[in-house]
């Protein structure tokens, strides 16, 4: 049997989640990489996963791990950071992103450095996690299916006919988690296609679909790690597939990025930056 990776505390998972959004700073502001935004709203989803909640070992490629299918791809960097923290990427991989690293501006499929899915078209990472949990569920394996999607991406017809076929199946082996930044690209959702009065939107659709879903603070890691186990066990009771809808902020951490729809794909300059970032980081 393989060796688990280990669970960290939750004053470790903060600890953690700080580092990540410091490294991709770094990373990124260095070798001239965008979509930083998006990478920073999601890195305590991610943290929570790979170190807390996910069945994973030190092999990538081990049989029966989690599967974690990053679907909005274009926020990838908290993931690339992870991976080479445990060590399913080497460190130069990832400090070298963006300056010949075989590592992508989206996630290409790489199953030996810990990439389940290519996912940079939007809307195709949740219709490939249903398939891989139906499948897992076929074989009778007891694997969890986790999917990050954006909210903006969300406006994919794909989704949706992927939530409808893993309620039919019932794949409560699969919880899919929603970073609600409330952005999308260069505009937020209220002037792009989300009617402004329908609070809590995502939730109430995904229920009226048939699934079990819930909401959470998505910067708090206990919230999550809670929310995240309270759907896993509603999911098995009931024999329905599981949603979280975290609500984040885009460019969390670093002050003058969050909630500005400008810095979707835009490097921020080293005077933006000086502007009460460590504050954020260290809170």
């Amino acid at each position: 049997m393989a060796e688990r990776l280990p669970s960290l505390t939750f004053d470790e998972l903060k600890d953690k989640a700080c580092k990540i959004r410091k490294e991709i700073m770094d990373v990124c502001t260095k070798n001239g990489a965008g979509h930083i935004a998006p990478s920073l709203s999601c890195v305590d989803i991610l943290v929570s996963l790979y170190y807390k909640i996910m069945a994973l070992s030190a092999d990538p490629k081990w049989e029966n791990r989690d599967r974690l299918i990053f679907s909005k791809a274009h926020g990838a960097y908290g993931l690339y950071a992870i991976l080479a923290d445990i060590g399913y990427i080497t460190v130069s991989e990832w400090k070298t992103f963006y300056k010949g690293s075989f590592l992508k501006g989206c996630v290409e499929r790489s199953i030996e450095h810990g990439l389940e899915a290519g996912c940079g078209s939007l809307g195709h990472g949740l219709p490939q996690a249903v398939g891989i949990a139906f499948g897992t569920k076929l074989q009778g394996k007891t694997i969890n299916v986790f999917c990050i999607v954006g909210d903006g991406e969300l406006q994919e017809g794909s989704n949706w006919e992927a939530i409808q076929f893993a309620v039919k199946h019932k794949l409560s082996n699969l919880t899919v988690i929603v970073d609600a930044n409330g952005l999308q690209a260069m505009d937020f959702l209220d002037n792009v296609l989300s009617v402004k009065c329908h609070k809590d939107d995502i939730e109430i659709k995904m229920k009226a679909f048939g699934a079990t879903a819930l909401n959470c603070e998505g910067h708090n890691i206990p919230a999550i790690v809670d929310a995240i186990k309270s759907i896993q066990e509603s999911c098995r009771k009931n024999g329905t597939p599981g949603v979280l809808v975290a609500k984040t902020i885009k460019g969390y951490g670093v002050k003058c990025m969050e909630n500005i729809p400008k810095f979707h794909f835009r490097i921020p300059s080293e005077k933006e930056m000086n502007i009460e970032t460590e504050k954020r980081y260290d809170e």
